[in-house]
């Protein structure tokens, strides 16, 4: 959907439509003034033409992690709304700081918001920023800002603060260590033997309700898993 939004731009409305990555934008003919990307399966903030009128980007509840400098295919980008993503580390915003037409920036309900010193952080790297989550940057914040980064503390700062920036391959997820993932070539082997030495339907059933919850046969989760089905199954039973 395309429209005139309530502060008279022309928008785009791509909202909602799984899009993993930003591509073809050539094809809009620089077109619109706003262009809303909330609620699709953006990981990295790129891939644009040059589009000189756009002057808006919303990208709420995108799973968004990295930012990168748009200043060369966005020359007039106004505001930035990046609302309710994976944002880490404060380092993670330096790629935004090249775009000097940035006026208004949302990072709500992003990682980044809870580090330490995030709006002097900011304040300080973007010094031609007004609102920040839809706060007023003021000048007492811009003043203590330059104290504490221009200072000698400031810097050894900024360079821990640098170290903790996080590389991230678009598509690739987040591990998960208190878990086990998929299964090794071994448990593949375990599997296939295990449906093959199924004797009844019943092991067939048992063997596919332990796949379909996550559990691979052998694994000490799923011997729990087992465990706990054969006990309420004998409870069942015993009328508990």
């Amino acid at each position: 959907m395309q429209y005139i939004n309530p502060v008279r731009d022309r928008e785009l409305d791509l909202r909602g439509y799984k899009i993993p990555v930003i591509e073809n934008m050539g094809a809009t003919l620089d077109q619109f003034d706003t262009v809303d990307f909330s609620d699709n399966d953006i990981r990295k903030l790129d891939g644009f033409p040059l589009l000189k009128r756009l002057k808006c980007l919303l990208l709420n509840n995108t799973a968004l992690r990295v930012t990168d400098g748009l200043e060369q295919c966005l020359p007039n980008l106004d505001t930035l709304i990046l609302t309710g993503n994976l944002i880490q580390e404060l380092a993670d915003l330096d790629p935004l700081t090249s775009v000097k037409s940035l006026r208004t920036l949302s990072l709500l309900h992003n990682p980044v918001t809870t580090r330490q010193h995030y709006r002097l952080y900011v304040a300080y790297k973007f010094p031609h920023l007004r609102l920040l989550d839809f706060r007023k940057i003021k000048m007492k914040e811009r003043e203590d800002a330059n104290t504490l980064f221009k200072s000698k503390k400031g810097k050894e700062l900024q360079k821990e603060i640098a170290k903790k920036s996080k590389t991230f391959v678009p598509g690739a997820g987040i591990p998960d260590t208190s878990k086990p993932t998929g299964p090794t070539p071994e448990e593949r082997w375990r599997i296939k033997k295990a449906i093959e030495n199924a004797g009844s339907l019943e092991e067939v059933e048992r063997l596919n309700r332990l796949l379909q919850s996550g559990q691979i046969p052998g694994r000490r989760s799923a011997v729990k898993h087992e465990e706990d089905e054969a006990m309420d199954t004998s409870d069942a039973v015993n009328g508990k």
